[in-house]
């Protein structure tokens, strides 16, 4: 089954009191958006997109040639309307979808299998 994945990153991070995106920040010395485009790897998604906000040409330049289609979210209305933003991109796409927070760093790649696995031949809307 193909598979899509997309990341939300646009978030400011107003509580971390930085001018640096969010998903930018460091975690064991990564950026943590860092850990969880490696924890979507394991999927061997079909399709990668990532939204971006808040620094977005800084958070396209941390992340070069991996085969992302970058989605920007110019205004800031919330979660629902980054996941919306991503409809373009993925209107011709057919398959399972993962959306995950690209400021969650401990989400594992074993986790996202486990999902997958779970999920296999189950329909959700």
């Amino acid at each position: 089954m193909k598979t899509a994945v997309v990341v939300l990153a646009a978030g400011q991070g107003v509580r971390m009191k930085s001018d640096l995106p969010k998903v930018l920040h460091d975690c064991c010395g990564r950026p943590l958006l860092g850990h969880v485009l490696e924890a979507a790897a394991v999927l061997r998604p079909d399709a990668l997109v990532v939204v971006v906000g808040h620094g977005a040409a800084e958070v396209r330049a941390a992340f070069p040639d991996r085969g992302i289609t970058w989605v920007e979210q110019t205004e800031r209305r919330g979660t629902g309307h980054a996941l919306a933003q991503t409809a373009p991109a993925l209107r011709s796409f057919r398959g399972r979808l993962f959306v995950l927070c690209g400021d969650a760093p401990l989400v594992r790649g074993e986790t996202l299998e486990a999902l997958a696995a779970a999920s296999a031949g189950r329909v959700a809307t």
